[in-house]
């Protein structure tokens, strides 16, 4: 690695980092087009969607300040249903429309769907694709072996010509820089 990471979060709040919002959208743009779908939105309009809940995220996460009693995923998620909500009035013909008691009213379980794990899941998996350029091959690959496998560290080591201290220790490494990276987008 060529630099020392900080939270992703942290990083969101330093004017010009193009990466740290690159990766970002990399991470939840897949999150945001699923919830879409579950509210029952088209692909276009589940991509308008996210592409409105990610401007306004440019607009608030760089003073976004990280509460360790909330939840960032339900933060977002409450955005994303804000802005579905603002779509739908738009939507709604001006006959119809009585103020926001429609809206109000309206229940979106599809959009309570999504589980904390399945959020955790998904950003787990994301982070990881991005950070796997960051750590040499055989580094990777013991995390890897290790933790998805399941596999003991001795046979990973006999396997990359590796120490067991040194699976342990590349299996540290990934673990932490992907706790680093998830800092505050998980709970």
């Amino acid at each position: 690695m060529d630099h020392t990471p900080t939270s992703l979060l942290l990083r969101l709040r330093q004017p010009g980092d193009h990466e740290a919002w690159t990766r970002l959208v990399t991470l939840i743009t897949p999150l945001l087009l699923g919830w879409g779908h579950r509210v029952g939105l088209s692909r276009d309009d589940a991509d308008d969607l996210a592409q409105e809940v990610l401007a306004l995220l440019v607009q608030k996460l760089p003073e976004f300040h990280y509460d360790r009693t909330k939840s960032f995923r339900g933060w977002l998620r409450q955005v994303t249903l804000n802005k579905w909500r603002q779509r739908q009035r738009r939507l709604v013909p001006a006959t119809l429309a009585e103020g926001d008691e429609l809206l109000d009213e309206l229940e979106c379980p599809e959009a309570e769907a999504i589980s904390d794990v399945e959020y955790r899941e998904h950003l787990v998996a994301r982070a990881m694709e991005l950070m796997r350029a960051e750590f040499k091959p055989t580094t990777w690959r013991a995390c890897w072996e290790c933790v998805v496998s399941g596999r003991s560290a001795k046979d990973i080591g006999r396997e990359l010509g590796m120490t067991v201290g040194a699976v342990y220790v590349a299996k540290c490494r990934v673990l932490a820089r992907l706790r680093e990276e998830l800092q505050g987008l998980v709970d």
